[in-house]
């Protein structure tokens, strides 16, 4: 019997190995014209460069590279997005050629080499500044865009806040502010629910970090499952109808073609030995963006779910109202959470093209 078992287990380990292999080739899918037709010009690549000293990895994609270029600062902190960029296409690449950059310590540029004490705001905005120039310098461009989303908005707002000239505008999707109030608002929405629903296993789960008394428990409470796991349940987390982490985090993760498998396998070192051991979590959380940066040169968009508690959407509207800036608008999704670029990427698309391409 027990051998019977050990070569069934083994047999499933095999099989799940080569399923793996045969998902992960390690190449982009091409850019396709609205009836997933390839474009006839375009490209589709994975790209390797020396930034800030230490091999960083991306990805670009555009029909044409005529098109104004966009530079995407994903979140996490540097836990790549790509996989949820191809699982929920939006179709900006026709209209931008896009840099999907993957920040040092995560995705294509991890390396068990580099020290967790490189990664700070200041280096990233460092990283995002050389990244911005080789795509000004590779697609003859004096300027570009740039898009940055949760984690990635605490620096890439620094960065252009000192080096303005470089780009058109800058768009902030989930606009952090002012982190450690988020969480204490959210935290009080999570445990109010939970206790309005008669669930007292998870309000007492919530009080082994009672943040609400003690501002020590915040950076515990940043890290923790029991945050991911109940805005996820409660739909203010990543996506508002992403009920579970497993199926919409990290079995994409895994079945996303465009990441080779020893790749994937480095997304997921980074996430749990790297990047929550480094500084960069406790200086997202402890920072006041909105006392760093209060004025920017270049036009300025705000883009939040209504939904969003995991960076508060009211914390980044008040911010956009007092930051000064040459022009300023600020987007609500109605039915989005923390990603409307996933959620809702039609309008997310018409947004980009019509009232932010159209303006600069």
């Amino acid at each position: 019997m027990l051998l019977i078992i050990s070569s069934t287990l083994a047999l499933l380990i095999f099989s799940l190995f080569v399923f793996l292999l045969i998902v992960s080739p390690g190449k982009p899918k091409p850019v396709t014209d609205f009836n997933g037709k390839p474009v006839e010009g375009s490209f589709s690549e994975k790209v390797y460069l020396t930034i800030g000293g230490v091999r960083q990895g991306m990805f670009i994609r555009g029909k044409d590279p005529s098109n104004p270029v966009l530079l995407y600062v994903h979140g996490g902190p540097s836990f790549s997005e790509f996989f949820l960029i191809e699982k929920y296409p939006s179709g900006i690449e026709n209209y931008f050629t896009v840099c999907y950059w993957e920040q040092r310590g995560g995705g294509l540029s991890f390396s068990p080499q580099l020290s967790k004490e490189s990664l700070t705001l200041d280096q990233l905005a460092s990283d995002a500044i050389e990244v911005t120039n080789y795509l000004r310098g590779r697609f003859k461009k004096e300027k570009i865009f740039v898009m940055a989303h949760s984690g990635g908005t605490a620096f890439a707002i620094q960065a252009v806040a000192k080096y303005p000239d470089l780009f058109h505008a800058y768009i902030g999707v989930s606009q952090i502010t002012r982190q450690a109030e988020s969480e204490k608002l959210a935290y009080k929405y999570m445990t109010d629910k939970f206790s309005a629903a008669g669930n007292s296993r998870m309000v007492n789960e919530f009080k082994k970090y009672p943040v609400l008394e003690d501002d020590c428990f915040l950076l515990p409470f940043f890290n923790s499952v029991l945050r991911d796991k109940s805005m996820h349940e409660l739909g203010i987390g990543t996506m508002r109808n992403m009920k579970s982490i497993i199926k919409g985090v990290f079995y994409p993760v895994w079945t996303c073609r465009a990441y080779t498998l020893r790749e994937k396998f480095n997304i997921w070192r980074s996430k749990l030995f790297f990047i929550n051991k480094s500084r960069l979590r406790k200086q997202i959380l402890e920072s006041d963006i909105p006392s760093i940066v209060t004025r920017l040169e270049i036009p300025v968009y705000f883009i939040s779910g209504r939904h969003d508690l995991t960076v508060n959407h009211d914390l980044s509207e008040d911010y956009l109202l007092k930051l000064d800036a040459p022009k300023k608008r600020f987007f609500t999704f109605e039915n989005s959470a923390h990603s409307p670029m996933y959620e809702e990427p039609e309008k997310f698309l018409e947004l980009l093209t019509r009232d932010i391409l159209q303006e600069n």
